[in-house]
C-alpha cells in the first residue's frame, strides 16, 4: 500500500531503545526479499557498534541504515570502511537548546555519512525520534544551510504541516511515521496518499 501510494524508501524500526519493534527481523526480512526491487528498504536502529549494526543489515538484506544512537566517530569510520556500500543516515535529534550541539555533530560526522535525518527529542517519554512531535524548524533549517551532505526532515510531519515544513527548512526529503497512522496504529492509504501529494506539492514549490 505505501509503494503504491508513491513512497520511495521504507525502514524498519529494529533494536531500539524505547518503542516496540512491530515486526521481528525475520518478519522484515520476508517483506526486503519480496518486494525490494518495488522500493528501497532500510534498517533503523539504535545500536551502536559497526559489527552489530553490519550483522542486522545482513540478516535484513539492505544495504542501507538510519542510526539514532550516539554512534561515535570511531564506529562510522568502521562502517565506511568495513562496507562501502552501505548507505548511512545519521539521525540529529533536536533538543530545546542543541543547536550549536548538532552543528559540532555535523562537522564531525559529514564525513562519514551519506545523509542526516532531524527528528524531535520527547523529554516526557526519553524517545528520540517516532514521537509524533515538530521541533523548531528553525534549528533543521541551519542544519540544512550547514551541512554538506542532504538533510532529511522528521519529527511530527502529517498531511496539514509537511507541505509548510519543506517550505520552512528546505530539506532534501521528508520522513513521515506516526503522521500517517489511524487510532489502531495502522498507516492509512488515505493519509499516505494526501502526505505524498503535499509533499510533492511543497517540494514543487521549495
Amino acid at each position: 500500500m505505501l509503494v503504491e501510494c508513491g513512497v520511495k524508501f521504507l525502514g524498519f524500526p529494529l533494536v531500539l531503545d524505547i518503542h516496540r519493534e512491530d515486526l521481528t527481523v525475520h518478519e522484515a526480512a520476508a517483506i526486503v526479499k519480496a518486494m525490494r526491487s518495488h522500493a528501497t528498504f532500510f534498517l533503523i536502529t539504535y545500536l551502536a557498534r559497526s559489527s552489530e549494526i553490519l550483522a542486522l543489515c545482513d540478516l535484513l538484506g539492505v544495504s542501507m541504515v538510519q542510526l539514532h544512537a550516539a554512534v561515535d566517530v570511531g564506529d562510522l569510520r568502521s562502517l565506511r570502511t568495513k562496507r562501502p556500500g552501505l548507505r548511512v543516515v545519521k539521525s540529529l535529534i533536536v533538543r530545546s537548546d542543541n543547536c550549536d550541539e548538532l552543528a559540532d555533530e555535523v562537522g564531525r560526522f559529514a564525513p562519514w555519512v551519506d545523509t542526516f535525518i532531524t527528528d524531535t527529542y520527547d523529554p516526557a517519554t526519553g524517545a528520540s525520534g517516532a514521537t509524533g512531535k515538530t521541533h523548531d524548524w528553525s534549528v533543521s533549517r541551519r542544519l540544512v544551510e550547514l551541512s554538506p551532505k542532504p538533510v532529511v526532515l522528521a519529527g511530527g510531519l502529517n498531511p496539514g504541516n509537511v507541505r509548510a515544513a519543506i517550505a520552512a527548512v528546505q530539506p532534501a526529503g521528508v520522513d513521515v511515521h506516526t503522521g500517517i497512522e489511524g487510532p489502531d496504529g495502522r498507516k492509512r492509504r488515505d493519509l499516505t496518499e494526501h502526505f505524498v501529494a503535499e509533499a510533492r506539492a511543497g517540494f514543487a514549490q521549495a
